[in-house]
């Protein structure tokens, strides 16, 4: 488990799993999750403030990995619908079978607003050598994910650390 499989290291810099969103994106799922988490600000629920602020209506930022997250069943589809499937990738190559998410960054550029088609793609930024930690002995790995939209804007560029380890047992 010391070297990084030359196959994971050839990922690193990578595009990988170009994919589209199973639905546009929608005031309905917007409106439910603001009142979810009782968010009230009017750039949500008050089509003046959203016109007069954004230009229209606009989903709340911290819904972006809700466009590009596959429902559990899809007519057609092969398999199990994953999100972030490079991680899971991690995971089972490295025979890392646990896995904990340490750090998410995300830049905004542009709203995603309904009626969009959101697009993504993740790129493998880096692996590290093993480490040690209280969960166990692992890698810690960086996965970016780029989200745009139908006419190819950018919307999000999101950042994301895990680590993937192993159990040490009791001895």
């Amino acid at each position: 488990m010391s070297e990084l499989p030359a196959e994971v290291a050839g990922w690193i810099g990578k595009k990988r799993y170009t994919e589209e969103s199973e639905f546009d994106v929608e005031r309905g799922y917007i409106l439910t999750a603001c009142s979810s988490v009782e968010n009230a600000n009017p750039l949500y629920w008050d089509e003046k403030t959203a016109r007069d602020v954004t230009g229209g209506w606009i989903a709340p930022a911290s819904m972006i990995s809700v466009w590009c997250r596959p429902h559990l069943f899809s007519p057609g589809r092969e398999g199990e619908g994953l999100a972030l499937k490079v991680h899971f990738d991690l995971k089972q190559k490295l025979g890392l079978p646990e896995a904990i998410m340490s750090d998410d960054e995300l830049v905004f550029h542009q709203p995603v607003r309904p009626g969009d088609r959101v697009r993504s793609y993740q790129v493998l930024r880096a692996v590290s050598e093993i480490k040690t930690t209280k969960l166990g002995k692992g890698r810690f790995w960086t996965i970016e994910v780029v989200y745009e939209n139908q006419k190819g804007e950018l919307l999000v560029e999101e950042k994301i650390t895990g680590f993937g380890y192993k159990r040490e047992m009791a001895k």
